[in-house]
């Protein structure tokens, strides 16, 4: 009998968490073991372990209930061992490749490797993380046009940059390999938008969050306008868990946003919350045509520059209705992201 098959037997749940040193993958684990269930983890070396185990031990207490089983979205190697006797597998990993001129292959393989070792050892659902790129809009769509699950990029678009394609294709490649070779195993799809929420350490600062850090740092010196869609950390692990295991989940995808805010709104109630804490954030707006030149030289300038301006109108109406989900307000999710950042030193 294997060590997965004795805990099955034996009544314990026991979930696989992909890629157990990231941002969204610690608030996970740390959820799941304070709902009592056995968690697993994916690292590409077992040399992180220690490292990984003491931002966990932030969050939640692990004891025997956390193992750490070594695995690469790159290579098959590991995968059968990792989902041999769980329940539920979350694939919140996103693949590391040096070649970032190619984000699709690896996203896309990565996905494709965790779904068959999922099928192949019968667990009863996968829930994958993809983004709230994958249903976007054209630049030239009618901004009311409301943006919902039934919303799926168009790969076609010349305006969409090669994560958008990434996280479309590997979505896509998912539910058509789950139709064709699914079997008992279903699948569940979360589609997040901007992500912030505290740290549990400072080793661990998702690029989203890095935004918060560089407005309360005083980084970024002047507010362009830009505004964003947001989801806590926090809730946007409850939404995965509750599309784990929902029975009117599978086959599904779940937009998860608390709202939108400008980024200017985003200064403002931050220096009023923490004042002379944080002293540089900033107050200047920036000029649109000085955002639109950064954008020849800087990724995150090129990035934000297309959306200066504009209000997407993204509903997470289907998860509230169908999974009983229900984010905190922005202000909260924003200050407790200001306030650990400002804990751990991280600005």
């Amino acid at each position: 009998m294997t060590t997965g098959e004795f805990f099955k037997n034996n009544g314990f749940q026991t979930v696989l968490v992909t890629g157990g040193s990231g941002y969204l993958a610690g608030w996970t684990i740390v959820e799941l073991l304070k709902r009592g269930y056995r968690v697993r983890t994916t690292v590409r070396s077992l040399s992180r372990e220690g490292q990984v185990r003491a931002v966990i031990a932030r969050g939640a207490e692990a004891g025997e209930r956390l193992s750490f089983y070594a695995a690469d979205l790159l290579s098959d190697q590991g995968w059968d061992a990792a989902v041999d006797g769980a329940d539920y597998v979350l694939h919140v990993a996103s693949p590391m490749n040096s070649n970032k001129a190619d984000l699709v292959t690896p996203a896309r393989d990565g996905t494709l490797r965790v779904l068959r070792a999922a099928t192949k050892a019968g667990v009863k659902r996968v829930v994958i993380t993809s983004s709230g790129v994958a249903a976007r809009l054209p630049e030239k769509a009618d901004p009311a046009t409301v943006i919902d699950e039934r919303v799926w990029t168009d790969l076609n678009d010349p305006d969409i940059d090669e994560y958008t394609r990434s996280k479309t294709l590997s979505e896509k490649a998912a539910f058509d390999f789950m139709a064709e070779q699914g079997g008992a195993t279903t699948l569940a799809s979360v589609l997040p938008v901007f992500v912030e929420g505290p740290v549990l350490d400072k080793s661990a600062v998702s690029a989203s969050v890095e935004l918060v850090a560089r407005v309360v740092s005083g980084k970024l010196s002047a507010i362009p306008r830009f505004g964003l869609d947001i989801v806590d950390t926090r809730d946007l692990v409850d939404l995965h868990l509750r599309a784990m295991t929902a029975p009117e989940a599978a086959g599904q995808r779940f937009l998860g946003s608390a709202g939108f805010i400008w980024l200017e709104e985003v200064a403002r109630l931050l220096r009023e919350e923490f004042g002379p804490r944080a002293p540089k954030i900033p107050s200047r707006r920036m000029p649109d045509w000085l955002l639109k030149t950064a954008g020849l030289f800087n990724e995150q300038a090129r990035f934000l520059a297309p959306r200066l301006g504009k209000k997407p109108n993204i509903s997470a109406a289907k998860a509230e209705k169908v999974l009983g989900w229900q984010p905190r307000p922005l202000k909260n999710t924003l200050v407790d992201t200001a306030e650990s950042l400002l804990k751990e030193g991280v600005v």
